[in-house]
């Protein structure tokens, strides 16, 4: 299975909630239950993230990307 991965274009500490562009301009927004699974602190406009989805497309986890 590839790794989805993504550029955050929105994200508010307040909710932890935002939003991610992946590379063919579509925009997946995600909310604070997939933020937190990722264990992050913060995310920054412009970090590069992985991410997982469910079976209905919903994003579950959003991680820093990392280099195997």
């Amino acid at each position: 299975m590839a790794i989805e991965q993504g550029t955050v274009s929105t994200f508010d500490p307040e909710t932890r909630a935002g939003q991610l562009l992946l590379d063919d301009g579509t925009a997946v927004p995600f909310d604070a239950a997939a933020f937190d699974a990722g264990g992050l602190r913060l995310l920054r406009l412009g970090q590069r993230v992985r991410f997982d989805r469910d079976a209905s497309g919903r994003l579950t986890r959003v991680t820093l990307l990392t280099l195997p």
